[in-house]
């Protein structure tokens, strides 16, 4: 009871900039941990080949398919658990985890027996060519076996943050990350399994992860209980779940079409070679995106806490804060990033075609990332505080609404030039549509409940 009275005064009390530091700096580190894992991926098996490093980038969409779901049930638990906290009602919190958990392993279950079914329909789907499919395949196989501890680690990892225990999440996912960097080098090389121990070493490093994770609930270091018998309660808790974190699953569901409509596009106008760019260019981009994503997921649950408990002038304080501190941080980032975009890419690929390609597409994208975090902290705002149409509505723009039919209309006009720009133009745009929405909320929200 005193720790949930403690993490109640924390969540309520502290100031905005401390707060949201505190939780976003760790949440930050899993992000870039997360992201270095799978570089590592693109690093090493760029080794073998133009067509192995284009599987990396196929298999991304499967791996972005299984994060949207445990990104649904994880970001859906997380923002109700945050509010019944803010209420002060740890028991529901406690309900509804054990729901998202439980769902996780069902549809990850679900999602490795079928993927591995259909595994070649499913790689021509995601993008591969002929030449691409067998190394796609290798990859995917593992991937799809630890998909139901993938998809629960996300669930646990978000319904930490949401607890405003982010540190905890983030160990799990750091030490995992660390696992899978250093099997790779072991697996594909040392043991000789080629881009299949790529796949192998990015499974251990998942499942030990999600055992690490999941030990932090069983030894009482949580105020949510994960308790089989919590699912018998409200089963209908599962349709609250989904329809708030239903953002979650478009967003990073478009992302997915996304990949398998790029690959697709990259592979007709370029070949291996520009699959192969634009994976590595998605990756180093997605790298430094995931700075500005890591501080909105420390935004997130410092948004649902005090919506919950009626502090609605906390939750303006961190959402200006957060988008200050995201725009200056990418910023800098993306000045970085346009001076050494070849070296970036050459620090994977030494072919000067694919580095050619990837690095205009880098330098576009590196040019729209001032407008990412208006983007990124109003999609987050709606979705903490349950307002779920929006939050979707927003979810869908830089993946699906805008990126989708930009790209197809820029790469028939354009060819090749249109596939590296389609992402850049969909995030200036998506900014501006972002902004109007987010700020003209925050200026009715009401005064605070005292």
């Amino acid at each position: 009871m005193a720790n949930e009275v403690n993490q109640h005064k924390k969540m309520t009390t502290w100031p905005i900039p401390k707060l949201v530091i505190t939780l976003g700096v760790p949440t930050t580190i899993s992000m870039l941990v997360t992201n270095i894992y799978n570089m590592a991926d693109v690093y090493f098996v760029s080794e073998l080949g133009n067509s192995a490093s284009g599987a990396v980038g196929v298999v991304f969409g499967l791996m972005a398919i299984i994060q949207a779901f445990g990104f649904m049930f994880g970001h859906g638990a997380g923002s109700v658990i945050a509010r019944k906290l803010g209420q002060k009602d740890a028991h529901s919190a406690s309900v509804f985890a054990s729901i998202s958990v439980a769902a996780c392993f069902l549809v990850g279950t679900l999602i490795g027996v079928l993927g591995l079914i259909f595994i070649e329909p499913l790689m021509r789907l995601l993008g591969s060519t002929e030449t691409i499919l067998p190394y796609a395949k290798n990859y995917g196989i593992y991937i799809l076996i630890a998909s139901p501890v993938t998809m629960a680690s996300f669930a646990l990892n978000n319904i930490l943050r949401y607890e405003g225990k982010a540190f905890f999440a983030m160990i799990g996912l750091t030490i995992g990350g660390i696992l899978n960097m250093l099997g790779d080098p072991l697996f594909i090389f040392v043991f000789d399994m080629g881009i299949a121990g790529a796949g192998l070493s990015t499974a251990i490093s998942q499942t030990v992860g999600f055992v690490i994770l999941l030990s932090v609930f069983l030894r009482g270091k949580t105020l949510c209980k994960l308790k089989v018998t919590y699912l018998k309660e409200s089963p209908k808790g599962i349709f609250d779940i989904m329809g708030t974190g239903f953002p979650s699953l478009c967003r990073q569901g478009l992302s997915s079409i996304s990949t398998m409509t790029l690959n697709n596009l990259a592979g007709g106008v370029g070949g291996d070679v520009a699959v192969a760019a634009m994976s590595i260019a998605n990756r180093v981009t997605f790298f430094i995106f995931a700075v500005g994503l890591g501080i909105g997921q420390g935004f997130q649950p410092v948004a649902s806490f005090n919506y919950g408990a009626k502090k609605y002038s906390r939750v303006k304080k961190a959402f200006y804060f957060t988008f200050s501190a995201s725009e200056v941080l990418l910023g800098a980032m993306a000045v970085f990033g346009l001076f050494f975009s070849n070296h970036l890419i050459g620090l994977f690929r030494h072919d000067p075609d694919v580095i050619a390609i990837g690095t205009l597409s880098l330098k576009f994208q590196f040019l729209a990332l001032l407008f990412q975090p208006m983007s990124i902290c109003a999609n987050m705002l709606f979705q903490s505080i349950g307002e779920n149409k929006t939050a979707t509505f927003l979810s869908m723009l830089r993946s699906g609404i805008l990126f989708i039919p930009i790209l197809l209309i820029m790469t028939e006009i354009f060819g090749l030039l249109g596939v590296q720009s389609a992402q850049g133009i969909a995030d200036v745009l998506a900014f501006f549509i972002s902004a109007p929405i987010a700020i003209r909320f925050l200026k009715r929200l009401p005064q605070d409940d005292t």
